[in-house]
């Protein structure tokens, strides 16, 4: 048992670490935060996170379910400290899981899970303790209790949250039965799915390809026996998602491949690919490059945003990809080259005028300026910051991480224009994240003006702000 004392010291530790002005370290940047950020909805343009349980406003039944089901980041972290993959992925029961990962936070000191572990403990739970062996017990009691409460539901934490738009993740050949569902339901958080396409691309396992081809053929009931009827079955599912409010794609891959090709060479390599055969490294390329560019003239034709995530090395353990599968925390940044085919294929689109607005996410800090630079080449004036530079994605959706952005982003383009943060997320708690970015930002802003390197033009740099956390994504996609 604590003493009343330790307790009381416990509190002020709490109080001291997250208080209302955690990260904000002037005056400038509490004003701004609290009088311009704090309060804006959220428009959650990327993420994860399952329209099913949406659907369904899925009541959770423990913290570990909402916590640590699917959270590649705390797994990874967990096994670092030594604990055993049973309390991760495995068998061990919820409030076991949660009690190694209490052990496991008061070692995570600045990583970015310990900020994230307490501020989705004080928002929504409203718990202002420091998370441990010590506190899990109690931690893991309060936050079930809450859970079992109608407004812990899925639904519940959304509105909780203030959130606006939710963009959710999806494959074209998804029927969207969950997002229809949510649509009749009157939920009043409007919930569109975003066309992720990454399985069209992924030609390196022919059997596989295969098998996911005759899924698309049945969803779209095109016989797809070449390249062209391939594409006939895209647009249809293209059409389709766009009927039911789809207004995003997504990509996430290594680097843009760019090849010159024509399209007879391209049918023979679908040929070769539905037959079952091996692609060679230069036929994949060609491939690729191809099926890349017709799903970017789709999405110019709508008037869709185009997102690429780009420098991610996936399932670099090839054992523990056997046994558990992609998405369970063996993925590193990669050092892949991006800046030449990236050029040349936003320029090829430009060139006709086929370029939609296009957000370009980079996952090596050493790319930043690249990314930052880039976007400038292809800015027509049609569109205020038609060519995005995402926020930091990944490994990099941490205070250091959001800086270095958020640099590169103001001293080569226009930070003003910035369409801001999103959660990129399987998980409803990490809205936290907008709240994160939004303080970091301000205190970016803060510092500079108590400095003297920007104007106290407390009301202009608010205007920028809340246009930064809400205004830009609003006008930018349109929804």
């Amino acid at each position: 048992m604590k003493t009343v004392i330790e307790q009381e010291l416990e509190e002020q530790n709490i109080k001291l670490f997250l208080d209302d002005n955690f990260i904000l370290e002037n005056k400038t940047a509490k004003i701004l935060y609290h009088e311009y950020a704090k309060d804006m909805p959220i428009i959650d343009y990327h993420c994860h996170i399952s329209p099913k349980d949406i659907a369904e406003n899925r009541k959770f039944n423990t913290i570990t379910e909402i916590w640590l089901e699917g959270d590649h980041y705390k797994w990874r972290a967990m096994r670092t400290n030594g604990v055993d993959e049973a309390f991760c992925t495995g068998n061990k029961t919820p409030e076991e899981k949660f009690k190694k990962w209490a052990e496991t936070v008061p070692y995570t000191l600045r990583n970015p899970l310990y900020h994230w572990t307490h501020l989705e403990l004080k928002k929504p739970f409203g718990i202002n303790k420091v998370l441990s062996s010590v506190t899990a017990s109690e931690i893991y009691q309060e936050c079930n209790d809450k859970l079992a409460q109608e407004e812990y539901t899925v639904q519940g934490l959304i509105r909780k949250a203030n959130v606006e738009i939710i963009c959710t993740t999806d494959d074209p050949i998804d029927d969207l039965r969950y997002h229809q569902q949510i649509k009749a339901s009157g939920f009043e958080v409007k919930v569109l799915p975003a066309w992720r396409p990454d399985n069209v691309m992924a030609v390196e396992q022919p059997k596989e390809y295969n098998l996911y081809l005759n899924k698309l053929e049945e969803v779209s009931n095109v016989t797809i026996n070449s390249y062209t009827s391939l594409l006939t079955a895209l647009q249809k599912r293209h059409n389709f998602f766009h009927q039911h409010g789809c207004r995003l794609s997504d990509h996430g891959l290594n680097y843009i491949s760019y090849s010159e090709y024509s399209i007879e060479e391209i049918e023979e390599i679908f040929t070769l690919l539905r037959a079952g055969k091996t692609l060679t490294p230069l036929q994949v390329e060609s491939f690729k490059s191809a099926i890349l560019y017709d799903l970017a003239l789709m999405d110019h034709s709508k008037g869709w945003v185009q997102q690429y995530h780009l420098g991610a090395l996936r399932n670099n353990s090839s054992r523990m990809m056997r046994e558990l599968g992609p998405d369970t925390g063996f993925d590193s940044i990669g050092d892949f080259s991006q800046a030449e085919n990236l050029s040349k294929f936003l320029n090829k689109l430009d060139n006709t005028n086929s370029l939609a607005k296009t957000i370009i996410y980079n996952l090596n800090p050493s790319d930043n300026e690249v990314f930052g630079t880039m976007i400038g080449n292809f800015q027509d004036g049609s569109v205020a910051g038609k060519l995005q530079y995402g926020s930091g994605w990944w490994f990099l959706d941490q205070k250091d991480g959001m800086e270095k952005q958020i640099n590169a982003l103001s001293n080569l383009g226009l930070l003003s224009r910035f369409i801001g943060m999103l959660t990129d997320s399987r998980s409803f708690l990490s809205y936290s994240r907008h709240e994160y970015f939004r303080r970091i930002l301000c205190n970016m802003f803060g510092k500079d003006i108590e400095a003297g390197l920007l104007p106290n033009d407390i009301e202009h740099v608010g205007k920028i702000i809340q246009d930064i956390c809400y205004n830009n994504a609003k006008s930018y996609f349109n929804f």
